[in-house]
Parts: C-alpha cells; structure tokens; sequence
C-alpha cells in the first residue's frame, strides 16, 4: 500500500515560504518608501517655489518700505532712522527663523507611514 502524500511542508519549503514572505515584505516596504518619497519630492519642490517667490516679493517689500520710511523720518532723527530699522530687521528675522524651525520640527519629511511600518515590523520581528 502507498502512503498518502504529505501536505505539510518540510524544513526546505518552510524556509522557502519564509523567503518569499520576507521578500515580498522588503518590496511592499520599498514601495510605500518610494511612494512617500514621491510626496515629499513634491512637497520639497512647492516649498521651494514658494520660497522663491516669497523672497523676491519680500525683498522688494522690504526696499520700498524702507526707502519710505527713511526719506519720511530722515529731517525728523536723521541717521538714527538706519539703526531703528537696523533692529527691526533683525528682530523680524529672528522671528521667521524660529517659524522655519518649528515648522521642520513638524516631520513632514520624515516618511512617518514608511518609519511606522518599519517599527511594527521590528516589533513583531523581535
């Protein structure tokens, strides 16, 4: 009589499924990276427009309005008009400095959902 084959894979074909698992884990994690990737790039290149265009507007506001002020203030104080907005200045970019850092410090570029998964994947791996 034959003995009915076994469906229970072997030391081999459970290796070899553990493999293909691990394998297709690696590339769905490549995946969502690459997705992730993608939309930061995009978030990267409107960031950069907007700076771009941000600071050309702010120059030119910053020119007009300081040659305003100086030629309105200038028979008033005199030379102590440019030391007024000498601080000003640097107070205001102080503040924008501060602004730019909190807004880094929100982790839009850090792929959140790509080091999420990754972290579960630890996880349940140790």
């Amino acid at each position: 009589m034959e003995q009915p084959a076994s469906h229970a894979p072997g030391l081999i074909g459970s290796l070899a499924g553990v493999c293909r698992n691990t394998a297709r884990l690696i590339l769905s994690r490549i995946e969502l990276a690459a997705l992730e990737l993608s939309e930061v790039r995009e978030h990267l290149v409107q960031l950069s427009v907007v700076f771009a265009l941000a600071l050309v507007a702010g120059w030119f506001a910053v020119a007009f309005t300081t040659a305003t002020v100086v030629y309105l203030a200038w028979a008033a104080i005199g030379w102590k008009i440019l030391l007024i907005l000498a601080v000003a200045f640097v107070l205001i970019t102080l503040w924008l400095v501060m602004m730019a850092r909190a807004l880094l410090r929100q982790n839009k570029l850090g792929l959140p959902m790509t080091m999420a998964e990754l972290k579960g994947d630890r996880d349940m791996l140790l």
